[in-house]
């Protein structure tokens, strides 16, 4: 019965985790793709492309770590209960989504600074 709670456990954290990625992932990319065409000054082919890599990137790094942080422990001789499992449940999934937001940040951090370097670069050539 135990194995039965934890393989549920699953069927309701692989969803979940899933949805919370391609959700940010739709989200940071479709409004990352202005960022892009501005860093590559309107050559909106590059622009694209980059953009797209970049979100398959994203989709490899956050998906591949929900997997690897998947394991439920089980730490006592007894059946895990419902509640227990619940509990599991949100650490994990919190944890996840905390660390998709941290990489969210990162990523617009990525998009600001490609736009500053890239508006640097034609003050430079302007010059």
């Amino acid at each position: 019965m135990e194995n039965f709670r934890i393989v549920i456990g699953y069927l309701i954290y692989l969803p979940i985790v899933i949805v919370l990625t391609v959700f940010t992932s739709k989200m940071l990319f479709k409004n990352g793709r202005l960022f892009m065409i501005d860093i590559f000054k309107g050559k909106e082919d590059i622009a694209l492309a980059t953009n797209k890599l970049f979100e398959i990137g994203f989709y490899l790094i956050n998906i591949g770590f929900a997997l690897f942080i998947m394991e439920i422990h089980t730490y006592s001789r007894h059946e895990i209960s419902y509640q227990t499992l619940m509990e599991i449940l949100s650490k994990k999934i919190g944890g996840f989504t905390i660390y998709l937001g941290l990489m969210l940040f990162f990523n617009m951090f990525l998009f600001f600074r490609g736009r500053r370097k890239s508006r640097q670069s034609v003050k430079i050539v302007q010059k």
